[in-house]
């Protein structure tokens, strides 16, 4: 009995542990990067959240395939440490409709 409770709260620990650890984990951010590492990032992920300064973040695609199909997607250019303005990736928007436009 003493050796089931303890793989219970040795199991409960890890559970806590694992979760805490995956809470805790930062979004890339595009500002603490080089412009080829940002876009390098998008590339090799196909889509990623990443911090684009400050409390501002984006999920950035590779191509309009990692969006649903009712989506396009936008250009778009964020802040690394070398490029104000650096063409990261793209974002999903939605499709505008002939009656919203």
């Amino acid at each position: 009995m003493k050796r089931l409770l303890a793989s219970m709260a040795m199991i409960a620990t890890a559970s806590l542990t694992l979760s805490y650890t995956a809470h805790a984990q930062r979004r890339p951010d595009t500002t603490t990067m080089t412009c080829a590492a940002a876009r390098g990032l998008v590339q090799s992920l196909g889509a990623v959240v990443m911090g684009t300064g400050g409390q501002t973040y984006d999920r950035l695609v590779r191509h309009r395939g990692f969006c649903t199909p009712s989506e396009l997607t936008e250009v778009v250019f964020a802040p690394t440490k070398d490029n104000p303005a650096c063409y990261v990736g793209d974002r999903c928007v939605e499709r505008l409709n002939e009656v919203d436009r």
